[in-house]
């Protein structure tokens, strides 16, 4: 079991980035040149939340319907965009001196090309054995996705093995997600009027999660802004659903 810091600063924070084309689209611009830019600001929260004492950052990189229903032209940019910046950030010396491991979870390796996916295994690999901090991505990832996967583990060993009694664990254990601890902090950028989860978006682990919301769009939400994200959590008085 994974402890929480004494100072009740979140140990586990995800982040739901969204906004990245409509940014682009006020401006004028392309949609990937929201995502490039997009891609920036998660370099920027990334090392600001190694300063806030933030152990497990995740981001929501893409869902299965960015990658599959998406404009060819603007898929191929969001790739080309993982390409650069996987590579950056493991060929950097940020994570080796921080002892932070990359973790990458989703159906990436069913829809992404053979070097993308050879670059990504390559920064899993390397920092698999790092136990200090975890930056994790959710790529060609949905929450719906993730819980009926479980659900078919789940029935394929109750008919290997006979088991009639299915506990929580067997749920936990068997997510695509599963090496994710619970959830503390939710943030999702882009929201106006709406506020709102997406398709069920790690559901498991944030049964008891708080939520933080921001109506900027993710290129604009600044390290500033995790500050004041990490600061309201901080104020608020937990329950944990009891």
């Amino acid at each position: 079991m994974i402890k929480k810091q004494i100072n009740n600063t979140p140990y586990h924070v995800a982040i739901i980035p969204d906004g990245n084309r409509r940014w682009a689209k006020r401006r004028g611009l392309a949609p990937w040149r929201g995502h490039e830019e997009g891609a920036k600001t998660v370099e920027e929260l990334s090392r600001e939340a190694l300063k806030l004492g933030i152990k497990c950052l995740t981001f929501w990189g893409s869902s299965i319907d960015n990658l599959t229903k998406r404009p060819l032209r603007e898929r191929k940019a969001l790739l080309g965009i993982y390409e650069r910046y996987f590579h950056k950030l493991i060929e950097g010396e940020d994570i080796y001196r921080n002892k932070t491991r990359i973790r990458i979870l989703g159906r990436w390796e069913e829809q992404f090309p053979a070097k993308l996916k050879r670059l990504l295994r390559v920064g899993i690999e390397r920092t698999k054995h790092h136990q200090e901090n975890f930056l994790n991505f959710l790529l060609a990832y949905s929450g719906e996705d993730d819980m009926l996967e479980a659900v078919k583990r789940i029935v394929r060993q109750a008919w290997e093995k006979r088991k009639k009694h299915i506990i929580a664990k067997d749920i936990s254990s068997n997510l695509i997600t599963a090496e994710l601890p619970e959830v503390d902090l939710i943030i999702r950028t882009g929201v106006k009027g709406d506020p709102h989860n997406s398709a069920g978006f790690l559901m498991w682990q944030t049964m008891n999660s708080q939520y933080y919301f921001s109506e900027k769009f993710f290129p604009d939400f600044s390290a500033v802004e995790l500050k004041e994200a990490i600061k309201s959590f901080t104020r608020r008085e937990r329950r944990l659903g009891k």
